[in-house]
């Protein structure tokens, strides 16, 4: 099993077909001249990369860091490097420079294939000085050695033999690094059976037609394309930076294009909605939007609904680094259900994807090295989310504690559990509802407050954009503080002293809270003037950052 072998499969099947259309410049008049390169060609260039890595003694099991911006050279390495079993390792560039450098440590990774800028950044910074032995430069000269792309063709079109690796469905296929949202990023170990795995559900959950064309404002989504028989048009954008997108140029792009589905982050959805809606531009083409890695307000998947064709959707998959897709739901399902959010119900991910098994445990910190079914609890229950299936991924690399931590083995087996890290429980309807990660509960004695089941009660006043629970102590109690972001539109004379809120709407909010059993005792709110969010997303709110802010604010 070798996930590149899609790539062959759709070049025989349909080979003048575009793969990838690739933006190169933007004229004075708005106009866009795009290069386009087809599934034929991609197979081919792809077989000379996977031959020339292999010539130049980066083949089978090499781990090698893998930071080259999306584009045609990008989709050629990547499906060069799994046809050739080489092992990429993935790590967000805008991390934080010493988890950065501590990831790259942990990875041990033996080349480095990287634009100028992040040879540069390598050499600066002195990532993998002691493992690093081959050097791969793209899109600029080789100024501190190794390879340049055009060496790496000319090796790549003189070696011959297959340029698909023999490898197995448990042959390490990829090193994914966590975003880091919640820590020092962990290295998730994917198999090519975890691919093949995370492929087949994705299948299911778009339902894909044939000749359908993609949008993907995350790099890795691009990846499955091929596999999904879709033509990939990658969108002019900062890739670090989803929610500063141009929504112009992303629309603008969908009709030159004819895009119909795009992948794209809540944040991203949020900016492209309150583009669109003031100006009533349509998407009349775009049939689907795929948005993972936060919850997506219902209001916004509503406003984007009323913006796609007749009959497009919004299918928000449930997942993590380590296991995605675990659960799905569609737009529908998400609106009749918007009213339960808004009660402190949480945000319903849906039911699991086939193939896949959720079960809901004990909340707790500890690890629980066995699996046994006394720890199911049953509908109704809240607890940690737990999952299995052919796309959990089985270990972190080199982090023995961390996977203790976040697995459970089967007894008398191979199987195992992932520990999602979230909190939630199934309703009566076998729908998963998400109330927050297990780590930002707010706990003061034997009451537990959590993040995101709280929050919905509050994000549901028009003048909220969204809320974060985070805990404060003082006099060696911990107490629940809601930090409120404000819509755009909403604009105040003066930030109020000390991030107080305006009295009128501390009144309402507090109102709203005293409706709920679960946020009744909730009095202390800080206005903020714009959460910190994950790097990879711009979704994830940086509760831990909010939460010493709050303390500061508080003292």
């Amino acid at each position: 099993m070798n996930i590149a072998a899609c790539l062959p499969d759709m070049a025989a099947a349909q080979p003048n077909a575009t793969a990838v259309c690739m933006p190169l410049r933007r004229a004075r008049t708005g106009r866009v001249q795009y290069k386009r390169i087809t599934y034929r060609e991609l197979d081919e260039q792809s077989d000379v990369v996977a031959r020339g890595l292999r010539a130049c003694g980066v083949g089978q099991g090499v781990r090698a860091v893998l930071m080259v911006p999306p584009g045609l050279h990008f989709f050629a390495l990547t499906f060069g490097m799994a046809k050739a079993g080489v092992v990429p390792v993935m790590v967000d560039p805008g991390l934080p420079l010493p988890h950065l450098k501590q990831c790259l440590a942990e990875a041990a990774p033996a080349a480095f294939i990287g634009s100028p800028k992040a040879h540069f950044a390598r050499v600066l910074f002195g990532w993998g000085r002691t493992t690093i032995k081959k050097t791969l430069t793209v899109g600029g000269p080789a100024l501190w050695g190794g390879l340049s792309w055009r060496r790496l063709l000319a090796a790549g079109a003189s070696e011959k033999g297959p340029a698909l690796a023999l490898t197995r469905a448990d042959d390490v296929a990829a090193i994914l690094f966590t975003s880091g949202s919640t820590g020092v990023p962990k290295g998730a170990v994917y198999t090519h059976g975890n691919f093949a795995g995370q492929v087949k559900a994705l299948r299911a959950i778009a339902q894909v037609d044939p000749g359908e064309v993609d949008l993907p404002t995350f790099p890795l989504f691009a990846l499955f394309d091929p596999a999904l028989g879709m033509t990939t048009v990658v969108p002019q954008m900062d890739f670090t930076r989803p929610a500063a997108a141009n929504p112009q140029w992303l629309v603008q792009a969908m009709a030159d294009e004819g895009v119909t589905n795009m992948f794209a982050s809540p944040a991203l959805v949020g900016a492209l909605v309150r583009w669109a809606l003031p100006r009533q531009q349509t998407m009349h083409r775009l049939k689907r939007v795929v948005s993972a890695g936060a919850p997506v307000p219902p209001k916004v998947v509503a406003q984007m609904v009323s913006l796609m064709a007749p009959g497009g959707r919004v299918v928000t998959p449930y997942g993590a680094t380590e296991a995605l897709p675990v659960a799905c739901i569609d737009s529908h399902e998400i609106l009749a259900r918007g009213d339960c959010t808004a009660s402190g119900g949480g945000v319903c991910v849906g039911k699991p994807v086939a193939g896949t098994e959720i079960a809901i445990i004990p909340i707790s910190d500890d690890p629980v090295p066995t699996w046994h079914e006394d720890l199911r609890m049953p509908p109704g229950a809240l607890g940690e989310i737990t999952v299995r299936g052919p796309q959990v991924t089985r270990s972190y690399w080199a982090r023995p504690q961390a996977t203790a931590l976040a697995k459970i083995n089967v007894a008398h087996s191979e199987d195992f559990w992932h520990r999602m890290g979230d909190v939630g429980y199934f309703d009566n309807d076998g729908y998963l509802w998400f109330c927050g990660r297990k780590s930002h509960r707010v706990v003061q004695g034997a009451r537990t407050w959590f993040s995101v089941a709280c929050e919905g009660v509050f994000n549901a006043h028009p003048w909220v954009r969204r809320t974060a629970l985070v805990g404060v102590t003082r006099a060696q109690q911990t107490r629940p503080v809601v930090c409120v972001e404000l819509n755009p539109e909403v604009t105040l004379a003066a930030l109020p002293p000390k991030h107080a809120l305006p009295p009128e709407l501390l009144h309402e909010l507090l109102t709203l809270g005293r409706a709920h059993e679960h946020t009744r005792d909730i009095n202390q709110f800080l206005l903020h003037p714009g959460f910190p969010v994950d790097i990879r997303h711009n979704a994830k709110i940086g509760r831990e950052a909010l939460a010493m802010w709050a303390q500061r604010v508080l003292q």
